[in-house]
Order: structure tokens, then C-alpha cells, then sequence
């Protein structure tokens, strides 16, 4: 029972759903008036250009054999998926969510794109950092940056959020999947670049 509960974790708060979860955490929490076509073609994009986009190049990758399972287990798996990733991030900087617009969110996804950087290199020198860390601590890392620069209190989800983290991080552990440097190494690349990109819109 534990097994299978630690192992839908990893489902349920699975990285590629942590963009989007960032962006509609960001309006729902902000006080600013955004017309409501602007917050469903934003999300409506977000959703194709993270979630389903990436889940139809998977098939392809599997397709041609350059992935074995949706884990990406090995380095040499991740390096293909992690350049897709980061030509997708730079497209929703350019595209759709560009610095004039709504600041908050494009530094947001601009920490993703080093993140997922990040992550690529240390793949190319093989070393695996936990992609489930290094999304769910940057969603994490922004969320309590709204809380501060917006003035508003969601202790309450910050402490669920920490609780999740907690959880992911167990049940990577538990499926063997991350050792506790990679985990750590996941945490630090997550959280860092959000950090350090705070200067720029808090």
C-alpha cells in the first residue's frame, strides 16, 4: 500500500505539470486585474507548450528508440528530452509570455530555463539531478516570492508545499530512483535560480 502511494507521488506532482501550476498559482494569488481571455489563452498555451507538446515528442523519442521509459533513467536518456525542454522554454519567453507583459511570470519561467540548463549539463557529465526536486522547489521558491512582493498570506499552502516536497523527495528515495546527492543537487538547482532572479521583479 505504501509502495503504491509513495510511487502515484511521483505521478501526481510529476515536472512537467510544475509550469503550469506556477502560472496558475500566480493568478489566482495576484491582485492585479488581468481581463480573463488574457489568463485562458495564457493557460491554454502553457498546457500545450509544456504538458502535451512534451508528452507527444516523448512517444516520438520512444518511437526512434532514444528513450526507454517516461523516468528517463539513465544521463544519456535525459540529454535529447532536457534540449527540447529548454528550446520550449525559451519559445514561451519569446512568445508568450515576454517581459513586458507580466514580469512575475517571465522571470518565473526564465528560472526554469537555467534550471533545465543546469540540469542538461550535468547530464552531459553524467550526473542526475531529480528533475521531481528541481521543478516542485522552483514552483516552491516562486510561491513564497508572491507571498512576499504581493503581501499576502498563504502560509497555509506553503507549509502543504513543503510537506509535498518532503513527500516527492521520500518517494524517489523509495523507488530507488535518486540517491540523497541527486536529490539535494535537484533541491539546489531548483530553488537557486529563482532565488538569485528575484533581484530582477521582487
Amino acid at each position: 500500500m505504501i509502495h503504491y502511494l509513495l510511487k502515484s507521488i511521483s505521478y501526481i506532482f510529476h515536472p512537467l505539470i510544475m509550469p503550469l501550476l506556477g502560472l496558475v498559482f500566480y493568478f489566482t494569488k495576484t491582485p492585479r486585474f488581468i481581463p480573463e481571455p488574457v489568463i485562458r489563452a495564457k493557460v491554454f498555451s502553457i498546457t500545450i507548450l509544456t504538458i502535451i507538446l512534451p508528452i507527444l515528442l516523448y512517444f516520438l523519442l520512444k518511437t526512434i528508440r532514444q528513450v526507454e521509459s517516461l523516468d528517463l533513467k539513465t544521463t544519456k536518456e535525459r540529454i535529447i528530452p532536457l534540449i527540447l525542454n529548454v528550446f520550449i522554454t525559451g519559445l514561451i519567453l519569446n512568445r508568450v509570455l515576454p517581459h513586458d507583459e507580466i514580469p512575475e511570470l517571465y522571470y518565473f519561467y526564465l528560472g526554469i530555463l537555467f534550471s533545465s540548463l543546469a540540469c542538461l549539463i550535468l547530464a552531459i557529465l553524467r550526473f542526475k539531478a531529480s528533475i521531481h526536486m528541481i521543478g516542485s522547489a522552483g514552483f516552491f521558491m516562486f510561491a513564497v516570492a508572491l507571498s512576499i512582493h504581493f503581501k499576502i498570506n498563504i502560509n497555509g499552502s506553503i507549509a502543504v508545499m513543503c510537506i509535498i516536497l518532503g513527500a516527492i523527495a521520500t518517494s524517489r528515495l523509495h523507488l530507488k530512483a535518486h540517491t540523497n546527492a541527486e536529490l539535494l543537487m535537484g533541491l539546489f538547482i531548483g530553488l537557486v535560480p529563482q532565488l538569485l532572479l528575484l533581484n530582477y521583479w521582487l
